[in-house]
């Protein structure tokens, strides 16, 4: 699918979706739990998706509401009278199932633990971009930990096979927080208990949001100030519970950046995002004002930002790199150099991010370079032009952002892929746009 984005100032008010980092917790979470919990503000990306239809094959019930999902959550984690690997082997027996987490990559490492307090044997598939994502960090500490675990030259697919039991794994976090969320959400419920070392760990306030979804679902786990060590009691239940899903700063970025690049004919209203959200995407506000923009939090929480007269900025994205392609897109519009740190973190995203931005961009008549582990951003003029998404729906937000303030079209490639965390990204854009700046 191709589309075109037009200059346009924007105005108005639109709602940030839903979080799929803070849905796919919360699925786990109800996954495990015993009873009926309840999501509000749910979000059915592409990503969600992929989780509730793991969810379900390992035993949870689900029914859709207005503004709402209920889970059931399977009686294989919290059988009364059996211990979790007993009451596992009573409702399962053991057998082997694949299951297929699209094209998330926290679906897949997530859930590797948590599978892997299954007997028996689950492989985790998956399809497009996912297939080149790196997964080889998942074995070793599942082994560590009383599992087994192979992959396919550390790609997927990933084959789990369980009983994790818990004990003591080091975790080398640094190149996703991931497989340590899928760790913490499922070493709880493990005989024993557990304590990971984490080096390197990044995307802390994903870990954050983390440990506070499981601690609403009843668990309970510790960290040290540094994100080095964390201690898990085992033997622990989930309790299911009401649990509204937070507003996704990931995606509300991008609306945060339009409303900063278009300037007049006035302001841009984003609502349902949380300022005190551990989602470390929530820097974008400090980055647009550093810019020049002016941001407003009123009562209700929404968040109002005006621009014009945008200037070049620096900022170490390297906690929040999703922020990657909003940032360019603001650099973009600002008169100026914008540095941007942190690049390295980008080769293993949907797509190799930083290539992509500097080749995408560059077609639109914007320089951007890699410097080591910087991008620079020479703003100030958005050409226009026909860009690829590769993919990945991120690269293809930001190319749609830059194209409000474009001097000729833009026409993206590929599209559709913002279903995987947006599927109404587009009508949502359109909604807030004014033809014709």
């Amino acid at each position: 699918m191709e589309t075109t984005i037009r200059a346009s100032h924007v105005g108005g008010s639109v709602r940030a979706p839903a979080s799929k980092s803070s849905m796919q917790r919360a699925i786990a979470c109800a996954l495990l739990a015993e009873g009926e919990s309840t999501l509000r503000n749910p979000s059915f990306c592409d990503d969600s998706l992929a989780a509730l239809s793991i969810a379900e094959a390992l035993g949870a019930r689900m029914e859709r509401m207005p503004q709402a999902l209920r889970i059931t959550g399977s009686r294989a984690f919290y059988e009364p009278g059996f211990s979790a690997a007993d009451g596992l082997r009573k409702a399962f027996g053991g057998e082997s199932i694949a299951l297929d987490c699209g094209e998330s990559g926290l679906c897949m490492r997530m859930f590797a633990p948590i599978v892997a307090l299954l007997p028996g044997e689950r492989i985790l598939t998956g399809s497009g971009t996912l297939s080149r994502r790196p997964m080889h960090m998942i074995a070793a500490p599942l082994r560590a930990l009383g599992a087994d675990c192979r992959t396919e030259s550390g790609f997927p697919p990933v084959w789990i096979k369980g009983i994790l039991k818990g004990g003591f794994a080091e975790v080398d976090g640094g190149e996703s927080s991931q497989l340590l969320t899928g760790l913490l959400t499922a070493l709880p419920l493990a005989r024993g208990d557990s304590t990971l070392e984490v080096r390197n760990a990044v995307s802390r306030g994903y870990l954050d949001l983390t440990l506070d979804t499981m601690r609403a679902f009843g668990v309970d786990a510790s960290r040290d100030e540094n994100f080095r060590r964390f201690d898990l009691a085992g033997m622990q239940r989930y309790a299911a519970t009401d649990f509204t899903v937070e507003g996704d700063w990931s995606g509300g970025a991008f609306l945060l950046v339009a409303g900063a690049i278009t300037g007049a004919p006035g302001s841009l209203r984003v609502e349902g995002l949380q300022t005190g959200s551990k989602q470390p995407d929530r820097a974008i506000l400090r980055v647009l004002e550093s810019s020049g923009a002016r941001i407003s939090t009123e009562s209700d929480g929404s968040i109002t930002v005006t621009g014009g007269g945008l200037t070049g900025f620096e900022f170490d994205a390297t906690e929040c790199p999703d922020l990657f392609p909003p940032l360019v897109a603001l650099a973009a519009a600002c008169r100026g150099m914008s540095t941007i740190m942190g690049a390295d973190r980008l080769k293993t995203k949907e797509s190799d991010r930083a290539l992509a931005l500097t080749e995408e961009f560059g077609k639109m008549g914007v320089p951007v370079r890699r410097e080591g582990n910087r991008l620079k951003v020479q703003g100030g003029k958005i050409s226009g032009g026909q860009v690829d998404s590769r993919g990945d729906h991120r690269i293809a937000m930001a190319a749609a952002v830059a194209g409000l303030a474009a001097e000729t079209p833009v026409r993206i490639k590929g599209a559709e892929c913002v279903a995987k965390s947006w599927p109404t990204f587009f009508e949502d854009l359109d909604s807030i746009a004014f033809k014709g700046a």
